[in-house]
């Protein structure tokens, strides 16, 4: 963020979400959340809100429908803490990093695997003429 005054009411914001839903909503769908980022518009209006849920994906989604419903008390709660003269308008949205940060680490597994493979593949190798297949210049003393 350019702007150091936002990058400070996300930080709070964070703060201040983290505490509650750490504090527990009355909501039975609201699943293990984690608060991974938020980030501010420039003029303090919008707060988007990333998170990450630990289940599966029925798990994720009733935790997204719990959190669109507590928005309005979080945002009340953002606002009596937060002591701006307007508080930001909360989006949560689900953080994908998790699992693109796994899937890199299968694709990167996947490519040391097949470098394992190409090593061992080499190892055994034999040319398949000679070693050295370049012309090299003849000494004088090998045409006498």
């Amino acid at each position: 963020m350019s702007n150091p005054r936002a990058g400070k009411v996300a930080e709070r914001i964070q703060q201040i979400i983290a505490r509650r839903l750490e504090k527990g909503l009355r909501d039975p769908r609201l699943g293990f959340v984690t608060i991974t980022d938020v980030r501010v518009t420039g003029d303090l209006q919008q707060a988007s809100v990333f998170y990450t849920v630990y289940g599966d994906e029925q798990e994720q989604a009733d935790t997204a429908a719990a959190l669109k419903a507590a928005t309005g008390m979080l945002r009340t709660e953002v606002g009596k803490q937060l002591g701006t003269r307007l508080t930001p308008v909360l989006e949560f949205i689900h953080d994908e990093l998790p699992e693109s940060a796994q899937h890199l680490n299968e694709l990167l597994a996947e490519a040391k695997r097949r470098d394992d493979e190409a090593a061992a593949l080499a190892a055994g190798a034999k040319y398949a003429g000679e070693e050295d297949p370049y012309v090299k210049p003849r000494d004088d003393d090998d045409d006498r």
